[in-house]
């Protein structure tokens, strides 16, 4: 709930910190953000826009997807990077979505609160009810982060936009970042075949690059697993992810046609932790 982290949060207009007030939080300068009803707040600035975010239809299929166990390997492997971080105080999950994975992570850490980051607020009406220690905040990954300054032991970065300098900014010192990021190899088998957005084979030297300056890496390990999935399945990833953008569901339709049902599919994921 916002009540378990809102010591963690600053203000995105001044920097200074934010306490709550029945159902609105408010700084030493006077600025409010009120609770929505659903349970999260907005702390996006007030030129920033919300475009880039999840639709409800991308967030419904990312729902139903990840319920089906089919990335429950990803959250077990990430869990357990949590888990040997030992973190204090805050975990911060940035690009949250719906919360499943920091709702993982928070069942294995009993002690630690969780704050849920992510700009589509029809995320983050499900991550508000996804765990009780977890609160919702509405932000743009590519402003400040309404965070204090080392306020987070860790924060969570799966297949989302990376801030460098604003995480390093967020982290204690000794925090870590645990970042989840495709492989070359993840969903090889719907890439040609759908026509979907395929992932660089440099994608993980660019990451390390960009994060260098802020950043020092700290082990990885690569997840790789096979996943059965029925044509529904695959019409429900394809429509949970950035090919949701960029796919006529009319190809997509002649496309699935010609697939086998089920079909086998590579899931493959690097977790890879930076301090």
């Amino acid at each position: 709930m916002l009540q378990d982290i809102e010591r963690y949060l600053a203000c995105p207009h001044c920097g200074q910190g934010l306490a709550l007030g029945g159902r609105t939080l408010r700084c030493p300068a006077g600025h409010s953000f009120d609770l929505a009803k659903q349970g999260y707040v907005s702390l996006l600035a007030g030129d920033a826009h919300t475009g880039t975010g999840d639709t409800a239809d991308m967030v419904s299929a990312r729902t139903g997807f990840l319920a089906a166990g089919h990335y429950r390997p990803i959250a077990e492997a990430l869990t357990d990077a949590a888990v040997a971080a030992s973190p204090e105080g805050l975990v911060a999950d940035l690009g949250a979505g719906t919360g499943y994975y920091l709702s993982h992570v928070l069942d294995a850490l009993p002690a630690n609160p969780g704050a849920a980051l992510d700009i589509s607020k029809f995320a983050l009406r499900r991550a508000a009810r996804a765990h009780p220690r977890i609160g919702a905040v509405v932000c743009d990954a590519w402003r400040p982060l309404p965070l204090r300054d080392a306020s987070a032991g860790l924060v969570l970065n799966v297949f989302a936009p990376r801030n460098g300098p604003e995480i390093r900014r967020a982290l204690r010192p000794g925090g870590t970042l645990l970042l989840v990021s495709p492989t070359s190899r993840h969903l090889r088998e719907l890439v040609g075949a759908l026509g979907l957005l395929s992932v660089d084979e440099d994608k993980q030297r660019r990451i390390e690059e960009k994060l260098g300056p802020y950043l020092a890496p700290a082990g990885r390990v690569e997840v790789e697993f096979p996943m059965r999935l029925s044509a529904a399945d695959v019409r429900t990833v394809v429509a949970m992810g950035p090919s949701a953008w960029h796919t006529d569901p009319a190809q997509l339709d002649a496309r699935l046609a010609a697939l086998p049902d089920p079909v086998e599919v590579t899931a493959s994921v690097t977790v890879a932790a930076y301090r």
